[in-house]
């Protein structure tokens, strides 16, 4: 899977389990709503410092916003 995307889809559904909105994340880590949305979406290619500033803003590990769905489930066990 293309990193965008996977990354992509980590932050939205981790900002989903958080009970948060873009909005809410745009107030806690500076990065526009319109940033989140490309984001989501596997259109923008964050830094290593933004995914660490956007898990922080959700307050997960930075890891879980790159590792496979897949790979969660195993974690968990």
């Amino acid at each position: 899977m293309d990193m965008r995307k996977l990354v992509g889809r980590n932050f939205a559904r981790l900002r989903r389990e958080k009970g948060l909105t873009q909005e809410q994340v745009e107030e806690r880590s500076g990065f526009s709503q319109q940033y989140i949305s490309d984001l989501e979406r596997g259109r923008r290619n964050p830094t290593v410092i933004t995914l660490f500033e956007l898990a922080r803003a959700l307050g997960v590990n930075h890891v879980e916003l790159i590792t496979p769905e897949n790979s969660n489930e195993h974690q968990r066990e």
